[in-house]
């Protein structure tokens, strides 16, 4: 299961409204890295300007959907912190986005890169033999081989 969290500044001269939100995420990051039982596979933030965005792997729907709504976690009160204080006002804007992939119905290769994306959040096989091509890639995630 992978997902996608967005935050956008909107109004810049509105610090009080972003710098909270844009804060809020290291915490519940570190939170999720500690403690690989939430279900957090892998994480890479990409920083820019206006927004900032959030790449997720998790083991599953339902391990994201514990830890957003689990009063235990630090999720749950940030996101209460955000809708009192700045909610639909304009001044910084969120969005989110979770795919739910079936196996066999993605694919993923790197070459001469690290770990990166689905491979440093699962497991990384050679494109050799019958991995070496899409097809064979395909086949060999249906079958969990």
């Amino acid at each position: 299961m992978a997902g996608i969290i967005d935050r956008r500044i909107n109004r810049v001269w509105k610090v009080g409204s972003w710098l909270p939100t844009f804060s809020a995420m290291r915490p519940k990051i570190a939170e999720l890295s500690r403690k690989p039982e939430l279900g957090m596979l892998h994480n890479r933030t990409h920083f820019g300007f206006p927004a900032t965005m959030l790449v997720q792997y998790w083991r599953s729907l339902a391990h994201l959907q514990a830890f957003a709504a689990s009063r235990d976690q630090l999720h749950l009160s940030a996101w209460t912190r955000f809708n009192k204080a700045v909610g639909s006002n304009g001044d910084v804007g969120i969005w989110h986005e979770t795919y739910l992939i079936e196996p066999g119905q993605y694919e993923n290769v790197y070459n001469n890169m690290p770990a990166n994306g689905l491979a440093a959040a699962g497991t990384i096989h050679d494109a050799t033999g019958p991995r070496a091509r899409a097809d064979g890639r395909r086949e060999a995630q249906i079958s969990g081989v």
